[in-house]
């Protein structure tokens, strides 16, 4: 059975990497959350996607110059939430017993934060959550020093055809995370495309295809039968389950 994360919570249902969206997200019975982490310079672990504050929240510039302070009095758009913490995520997510998807990012400027790998990998560990968790990058560096920080913590590598291209070809990509990570996640474009190349190299349970939000294209992968499939939409990818299920 294909396995349904929520993307950053549920966001085509209620505002990304939200603590509403999180409880939302997980009362829909989805299979796992995926959401985002930043570092900032305050030694704060953030959960929000992009580097900068303007997309989603109530502020602008660089997420890690965020002051304790600061982050406390910016607002998510469309909510009367704060910025969260990865404490604060946990808090909400780790009593429910669902896989976690925990996507390190980079910064502004597209540099690692120094000991992100080995701090989220604390807070993982303190809430119990280590094993139902996945370390995620595109970054295969940033994969690595997860594996050396937190090699109990299981690991996804996310591609699309730009990254691909970046590193050698989708073929040489795949062959060099092979050993590093335990799912590789493709977006559904390259995916379809290299489809023949993909499954001769890597069984359906590792695989996840990303992000699909139409009927057509989430019956299309769950029909395949693929390990797992992300949504920024779960509840229309459950119903099809279901449905293709019954």
């Amino acid at each position: 059975m294909t396995l349904i994360t929520g993307h950053r919570g549920a966001r085509n249902l209620w505002p990304e990497n939200s603590l509403t969206g999180f409880r939302n997200a997980i009362m829909l019975g989805v299979d796992a959350i995926e959401f985002d982490v930043h570092l900032t310079r305050s030694g704060e672990l953030v959960v929000i996607h992009d580097a900068t504050l303007e997309r989603t929240a109530e502020g602008s510039g660089p997420v890690q110059d965020l002051s304790v302070e600061a982050r406390k009095g910016i607002l998510l758009k469309g909510t009367d939430e704060v910025i969260p913490t990865l404490g604060e995520v946990l808090e909400v997510l780790a009593p429910r017993g669902i896989d976690l998807h925990v996507e390190i990012k980079i910064d502004e400027a597209g540099t690692s934060y120094p000991d992100i790998a080995a701090r989220v990998a604390a807070e993982l560990s303190r809430f119990g959550v280590g094993e139902r968790s996945y370390l995620t990058s595109f970054d295969t560096s940033v994969l690595e020093d997860c594996r050396l920080h937190a090699p109990d913590v299981s690991r996804l590598v996310s591609v699309n055809a730009a990254w691909a291209e970046k590193q050698g070809g989708l073929a040489a990509f795949i062959d060099h995370v092979d050993g590093l990570v335990e799912i590789v996640a493709v977006h559904h474009e390259l995916m379809e495309a290299e489809w023949d190349l993909i499954r001769g190299r890597l069984p359906l349970e590792r695989l996840c295809v990303w992000t699909l939000n139409d009927e057509p294209g989430i019956r299309h992968w769950l029909e395949r039968g693929i390990g797992s499939l992300t949504s920024d939409s779960p509840d229309l990818a459950l119903k099809l389950r279901a449905g293709i299920a019954a």
